[in-house]
């Protein structure tokens, strides 16, 4: 035992004094920051619609047993609260929304112990953010970083309120840029950063600082298993959070570009059917109608490899680049259609943050996929018209072990397009198939449920 301790400190003293000085020292950025960084307490309302049924369903003599007891107990208004920081000198606060929504009364508290009655002046359900405001003025302020100005490795610091301890500072370091966390409603614009740093209860709103004490993102979730921190906790990127925040101030509302299609990853299988080298781009599985998107002549089958001069790697960046476009501006979109590149100009379109983005099912009949091992029949019409196409086959059996089992496809997919070509009864299965080349990869689009996808089937080799 004493030999180890023997070797800690001999370990410790051979440290040199450049490496000890490397290591970051945050009390500089904590008194400095601390002060804009504040505590947000509040009263929720509270539904009492279904409780008032309930007493409905009470008999009359118990009903007037209640009432010859002053009546039956209200229930109690449920409080919570979170963190958030001032931006504007003049009282404006970011936070999150989950923080605040449903909120019948919401109090800030400065690190002073002086407290406010907020108003809220906008939220945004989408990005999870919100803006308060109260009434005072010469307050101290945070600055917000550079956009992309993050660097996964580099290391940050939060302040905040976990579990009401007020003021917390906790530090970590970055862990990866642009995860995507779909909301409950399937929306995915927000490129979230991952970090280490201990984030709890009472922290969502808070900020997320660099080194330089300027605000890299605003603490919104975390990943965990116990209740508390587990290492994993993610924070909205302050290019969203300057754009959300400069809408609500100036109009209270939040509007962010939109395109109008749905979309799916572009795995090996896709990415030899469609000529590309390596997987890469957001594959377009269908188009709005009358949206942005088909006034561009964007088309299902397109992959979308870059957005306003943007790459575009996976499926999930494209929401996040589009999401944060004036809606109105004009952007070039580079595709891949029929294994060539293109670019195509798009005035991109606007959604608000009650709108939801939905793609019409009945817009594209272009659809794809045969044989391969596979049984297919001409689906029924009744069925064809309540998913809103003119046409389709159904896989009525996949072989064990077939190539369109190995590619995932199942007894009920309504197959549309093979290839290149469209599919709309069993008679268009021969013609597309003398297309087929062995040892290579098609792409095929099905209706599975109600949503289109791609899938790409791999041809067997012929001896």
């Amino acid at each position: 035992m004493i030999f180890r301790i023997f070797l800690c400190v001999f370990a410790l003293s051979c440290l040199s004094p450049r490496a000890v000085a490397e290591l970051p020292n945050f009390t500089e950025i904590v008194e400095s920051a601390s002060p804009a960084v504040v505590k947000v307490l509040v009263e929720y309302e509270t539904d009492n619609s279904r409780y008032r049924e309930q007493l409905e369903e009470i008999p009359e003599a118990l009903r007037r047993f209640f009432d010859f007891k002053g009546g039956p107990p209200v229930p109690r208004e449920r409080a919570g609260m979170g963190s958030g920081f001032i931006l504007s000198s003049d009282g404006y606060i970011v936070t999150n929304n989950h923080v605040v929504e449903n909120a019948r009364q919401v109090v800030v508290r400065l690190p002073d112990r002086q407290e406010f009655d907020a108003e809220v002046v906008g939220t945004d359900p989408r990005s999870d953010l919100a803006v308060l405001k109260i009434e005072a003025i010469r307050l101290p302020t945070l600055e917000l970083a550079v956009d992309d100005d993050v660097k996964v490795g580099q290391w940050v610091l939060a302040i905040g309120s976990p579990f009401s301890l007020d003021f917390s500072v906790t530090a970590g370091i970055v862990s990866a840029l642009g995860r995507s966390l779909p909301t409950e409603t399937g929306d995915n614009y927000v490129p979230f950063i991952q970090t280490d740093v201990a984030i709890n209860p009472g922290n969502s709103g808070g900020p997320l600082f660099n080194l330089d004490g300027d605000v890299i993102g605003v603490n919104s979730q975390i990943f965990t298993r116990s209740g508390g921190s587990i290492g994993l906790s993610f924070a909205i990127p302050v290019s969203v959070v300057r754009n959300v925040f400069t809408q609500i101030k100036e109009s209270g509302v939040v509007e962010r570009g939109w395109l109008g299609v749905s979309i799916q990853d572009v795995d090996r299988n896709l990415a030899e059917s469609f000529g590309l080298n390596r997987p890469r781009g957001a594959l377009i599985a269908q188009v709005g109608g009358g949206s942005p998107a088909e006034q561009a002549g964007l088309q299902p089958g397109d992959i979308i490899i870059s957005f306003d001069g943007e790459s575009v790697e996976t499926s999930a960046d494209l929401p996040h680049i589009v999401g944060l476009i004036a809606p109105g501006t004009v952007v070039e979109a580079m595709i891949v259609r029929e294994g060539r590149e293109e670019a195509i100009e798009v005035e991109v379109g606007g959604l608000g943050a009650d709108e939801m983005a939905r793609v019409d099912a009945g817009v594209s009949s272009d659809g794809s996929v045969s044989l391969l091992g596979m049984r297919f029949g001409d689906a029924d019409p009744e069925v064809l018209s309540g998913l809103g196409i003119s046409g389709g086959v159904a896989v009525l059996e996949v072989a064990p072990d077939s190539s369109g089992d190995e590619a995932g496809v199942l007894v009920g997919d309504i197959l549309t397009r093979l290839g290149s070509r469209p599919i709309s009864r069993t008679t268009d299965l021969d013609d597309a198939a003398t297309e087929l080349e062995p040892g290579k990869s098609v792409p095929v689009r099905l209706i599975r449920g109600r949503s289109p996808l791609f899938i790409g089937i791999r041809v067997p080799e012929t001896d």
